[in-house]
């Protein structure tokens, strides 16, 4: 069991046993405990022999013991995971409450998919399907599918770097598959299929113009078009020529049979599978290795069947693929899953498509699937909107069929909800004016603040030295200073106002105390000392606009991380993007992206 730490494996089954114990009068099965393993470590499922063996044993261990020991057990020394089982079965509940339940689900044997294009990036209505999907396999205890469908090289060209970056993004969301598969590395099955589907009589080789096909089909004329009329012989004939590259782009189809006369004409003998000149637009998986491609409809129909979907999760845009893949399922005798169809889901003030944001990456050149504009997963994540504020607004608004529309606002006002209580707070002035004050009444001073007024998320130390000194406020300040005034800098001391400058503010030391600043009706303003500070940079995405400010930080601001959410104070939530530091490490440049206020 190379690569396997098989303490490790011993302790979380351990946990996962007594919990099971302990909810089932003392004793634990070996299916469940299993179950939970694989799903919280699907890393280890190429291991799942050896790590049965184990559970097997822990289980047996655990069983041994009675109730009050167990419990004991579980309470001094696994606290920590039954807490997280805990609030995961919470987070089940509150899902079930919000999701209707599934038509014909059966527990133990829904089976879900969630199929992204590979074409770009994942963004907000993506990701709709996928949680949903997710969360009704969990609820059901089921199974949930990742699907790549990326089988149009051409067109709907996969990108090499989409596939790790969809996978990233789910397991950001909190979302982990059972199974994987990847269309284009399914190649075979699909022939197989597509002759086994010409023997039954339901499709045909169409090697006639396409505006031939268009004028018998909208003619009405479709049942004698000649193509339709060839023998099974004939086809198979034709199809095993289309695969050995007898025929070159759009020169020949393979149509699936369907009503002649359906009212949709798109829906006539629809087209399953089209010869594609891979020689100049190779695929990044298979390169050139195929020429003849399934379309979207058979590749996504066939798998549905053969990887045993019971329910299909999608959008209303597909209410017609439905229609088109039932015929083909007719034909095979195969039973079409259950599908739900939902609206689609929008979110105001930000590019969600994918065509506008691969223009945008295109034009400006080093723009990124998680550029902060868009409203991919990606660009979410890195703007500072975290995971469980996009699965509530998913779950919230549901399986509806109507189109939803959630403003930036909204979502903001969830996730500040949920990033407050853990951001830490850091003093920033923007476009920085100098602020010397004079007869400070120590030679040094340190000021202790917390990170958070209501949290205890520790707290950061702020030298100030005198009898006089150097800080900088923020620029947008100056309209509430005037001579005269007493003004309080934030967490310190009170000073009075004794000119007023764009190049600098001069003030003498008044008071420290709140409560003095409180009789004076005082202003409440950030600072940064001039001595130790961070260079920092604030991107704004506003729409299509991306600007920049510039200002500083207090020192704290340097042991910040990439990825940290925190709050600049009056200045709004931000998140981490980059933190740069010079040859000599004195001095730090953070660069941050704004989330909202």
């Amino acid at each position: 069991m190379s690569g396997l730490d098989v303490r490790e494996v011993e302790e979380l089954a351990r946990a996962y046993a007594l919990i099971n114990a302990v909810e089932h009068g003392g004793k634990a099965q070996l299916g469940p405990v299993m179950g939970k393993l694989m799903a919280v470590r699907p890393e280890w499922r190429k291991y799942a022999r050896d790590i049965a063996s184990i559970v097997r044993r822990v289980v047996e261990e655990v069983n041994s013991l009675s109730l009050e020991e167990q419990k004991r057990l579980l309470e001094e020394r696994y606290r920590a995971v039954l807490e997280e089982w805990e609030r995961a079965r919470r987070e089940r509940a509150a899902v079930e409450k919000k999701l209707p339940p599934l038509p014909g689900a059966v527990e133990g044997k829904v089976v879900t998919r969630f199929a992204p294009n590979p074409d770009f990036a994942i963004h907000l209505g993506n990701a709709r399907p996928a949680v949903l999907s997710y969360e009704y396999a969990r609820m059901y205890k089921g199974k949930f599918i990742l699907r790549f469908e990326d089988t149009d090289p051409r067109i709907k060209a996969p990108l090499p770097e989409a596939y790790e970056a969809i996978r990233e993004d789910l397991r950001w969301l909190g979302i982990r598959w059972d199974e994987e598969y990847i269309q284009s590395l399914r190649m075979e099955v699909y022939y197989e299929v597509a002759r086994k589907l010409i023997e039954r009589g339901g499709a045909y080789v169409d090697d006639m113009p396409g505006e031939e096909f268009r004028r018998y089909r909208d003619e009405g004329r479709l049942e004698r078009y000649p193509p339709r009329l060839r023998s099974v012989e004939d086809n198979l004939e034709l199809w095993d020529k289309m695969l050995e590259g007898a025929f070159g782009e759009g020169e020949a189809v393979l149509r699936v049979k369907t009503d002649p006369s359906h009212p949709d004409p798109s829906v006539r003998d629809w087209v399953a599978f089209r010869i594609i000149d891979t020689s100049r637009s190779p695929h990044p998986l298979v390169g050139d290795r195929y020429v003849v491609w399934p379309t979207y409809n058979f590749a996504a129909a066939v798998d549905d069947h053969l990887l045993g979907i019971t329910h299909v999760l999608r959008a209303r845009e597909h209410m017609q693929n439905t229609v088109k893949q039932i015929f083909l399922y007719k034909h095979m005798g195969w039973q079409y899953p259950h599908v739900i169809h939902f609206g689609r889901l929008k979110l105001e003030g930000m590019i969600m498509s994918k065509s506008a944001m691969k223009e945008i990456a295109g034009a400006e050149g080093l723009a990124r699937i998680d550029d902060p504009r868009f409203a991919t997963i990606a660009g979410l994540r890195r703007r500072g909107i975290v995971a469980e504020t996009i699965k509530k607004i998913i779950l919230d608004v549901g399986v509806k069929q109507t189109d939803a529309s959630i403003s930036y606002a909204n979502l903001a006002s969830l996730n500040r909800s949920i990033v407050d209580p853990k951001a830490r707070r850091y003093m920033v002035v923007v476009d920085p004016i100098p602020l010397l004050v004079v007869d400070l009444p120590w030679e040094k001073k340190v000021f202790e603040i917390p990170f958070h007024p209501g949290q205890n998320l520790g707290s950061r130390r702020i030298v100030v030295e005198g009898p006089q000194t150097t800080l900088y406020i923020s620029a947008s300040d100056l309209s509430l200073l005037r001579r005269g005034a007493i003004v309080r800098l934030m967490e310190a001391f009170n000073i009075e106002i004794v000119e007023v400058g764009r190049e600098l503010v001069k003030a003498r030391y008044h008071s420290e105390s709140l409560e003095e600043a409180r009789r004076h009706r005082a202003q409440i303003i950030q600072w940064v000392p001039a001595k130790e500070n961070v260079e920092v940079e604030v991107l704004k995405p506003e729409g299509l606009v991306l600007s920049r400010e510039q200002g500083l930080g207090e020192p704290a601001l340097a042991s910040a991380s990439v990825g940290e959410i925190c709050q600049f104070v009056r200045y709004g939530f931000v998140r981490i993007d980059q933190v740069l530091r010079g040859e000599s490490e004195s001095r730090t440049r953070i660069v941050a992206i704004y989330a909202h206020d």
